[in-house]
């Protein structure tokens, strides 16, 4: 895949790089290697000052990067606006806390009496080098969610993004040098995936994050197993959005169009199955496919466009794919369900909800990476667990009720990695963020994320 910013909403070519040959990779990694043996080091007051400086920078520079992420993968100008207003929040959080969170855990010599200590504790220390992976939908909030609580740990970055999204990675690498990060400690590597196993191979490089498809999870996971290295994956998901009796119908069904069509459908955590009691149904199916029709598709860069393009040709025929399979076998269309006419160029496609999804569609259980929504009847609790959990992924879930019991048997039983009760999925700096199943392993934000690059050092001296 050519290293380019094509423009979705026209298919147009805008800009091509050159990618990095070996000996720039090698000097790439010699930096990051290089800095880490200083940058580990600083204090955490040095770290917290210059991420400000990059939370500064980036808040003055919102515009102008929302206007490249728009152009390069077609989000919503306003969806790309809020992004990097997220991605400074999340800065600021870490710069803010991240000494408390690393903070050294005292052991109870009381507990460990019979190990002949006098005290104890436990100290975190960065690992090295750590290669991030990132995919393009969200090509800055999900870089700064592992930049940020990993350099504040102490660590440094490689970035390798995605091949679409060239000016906003080369933007983060800058980003991070102007804020008064010493040079290697995060770099930008303008790369093809056939090129991430030598990077991860190299000694230097302690550890990987990676944020994008099962393939690429199992290939990078299989390579820094071979080679001893730990890794953290979030690898999608077919999030599950239950409607049980007792929930606001209306605004659960409003919610579900927002939580169905963000970053226009293109989210690991966007709610993808709609899952819903029989009282309820009807009405929340009339609402929820009122809404989804409702909306406008077209140029993101327009304000009051609620969708815009696919970011890829292909990821528009791989959607239709699974659209048209599940409606050659028996599925309705309630709204959309193709390409919209007023649209002749770009990769659009019409918001899109499908009923009478059954087992044998391939959208039943592969995750549909787009604006389109699966509706499921069902008589009880039971059922909607079960259908839930009916899926190889486990990143997310939604449950609509007011109920106690009801609320206590979804936190027991759903398996995913986050349960949202009467709202929608969200990632936030405070609370930690990854799945299980084939969504992946280990988390990112909160305690959590920053602690996954860190040696959780045992110190213990004699008496």
């Amino acid at each position: 895949m050519p290293i380019a910013t094509v423009n979705p909403a026209t298919g147009e070519t805008l800009k091509t790089f050159e990618p990095h040959g070996p000996d720039e990779i090698e000097a790439t990694v010699a930096r990051a290697a290089s800095a880490f043996r200083e940058y580990r080091t600083t204090s955490f007051a040095e770290r917290s000052e210059l991420m400000r400086r990059a939370a500064d920078l980036l808040e003055k520079d919102r515009d102008e990067i929302a206007a490249i992420m728009t152009t390069e993968m077609g989000k919503t100008l306003a969806a790309a606006r809020a992004e990097a207003a997220k991605c400074v929040k999340a800065m600021r959080w870490y710069a803010e806390r991240a000494e408390g969170l690393l903070a050294d855990e005292r052991v109870d010599i009381a507990d460990v009496e019979d190990s002949g200590g006098s005290r104890a504790y436990v100290r975190y220390r960065p690992l090295g080098v750590v290669l991030a992976v990132m995919p393009w939908n969200f090509p800055l909030w999900q870089v700064v969610r592992f930049a940020a609580p990993a350099l504040m740990a102490g660590n440094v970055g490689l970035l390798k993004h995605a091949s679409n999204v060239p000016q906003t990675a080369l933007y983060l690498g800058d980003l991070f040098r102007r804020a008064g990060f010493p040079e290697g400690c995060f770099a930008t590597l303008l790369i093809g995936s056939r090129e991430v196993e030598g990077v991860l191979r190299d000694s230097r490089v302690a550890a990987a994050t990676l944020t994008g498809s099962e393939p690429a999870g199992r290939s990078v996971a299989s390579i820094a197993g071979d080679e001893v290295k730990k890794t953290v994956l979030e690898l999608g998901g077919s999030d599950p959005y239950i409607v049980l009796p007792s929930a606001d119908v209306a605004a659960a069904a409003k919610t579900a169009v927002t939580a169905r069509v963000q970053n226009n459908g293109q989210s690991c955590i966007a709610a993808k199955r709609f899952i819903v009691h029989t009282d309820v149904h009807d009405e929340f199916a009339e609402r929820f496919v009122a809404g989804m029709a409702a909306l406008s598709v077209g140029d993101p860069m327009r304000e009051g466009t609620d969708v815009g393009p696919l970011s890829s040709e292909q990821g528009r025929a791989d959607l239709e794919e699974l659209v048209d399979d599940a409606t050659a076998r028996g599925a309705t269309a309630l709204c959309g369900g193709r390409r919209p006419q007023d649209q002749p160029k770009g990769w659009f496609y019409e918001p899109t909800v499908l009923a009478g999804v059954t087992p044998d569609m391939r959208i039943h259980h592969e995750e549909a990476f787009g604006p389109v929504a699966t509706l499921y009847r069902v008589p009880d609790l039971d059922a909607a667990v079960d259908l839930a959990n009916d899926t190889p992924f486990g990143l997310s879930s939604n449950v609509w009720t007011s109920d106690n019991a009801e609320q206590h048997r979804c936190v027991r039983d759903l398996q995913a990695g986050g349960i949202f009760f009467n709202g929608m999925t969200a990632s936030h700096p405070a609370m930690p963020f990854g799945g299980v199943k084939r969504s992946g392993y280990g988390r990112e934000l909160a305690d959590h994320g920053i602690r996954e690059f860190c040696n959780a050092t045992t110190v213990w001296y004699g008496r």
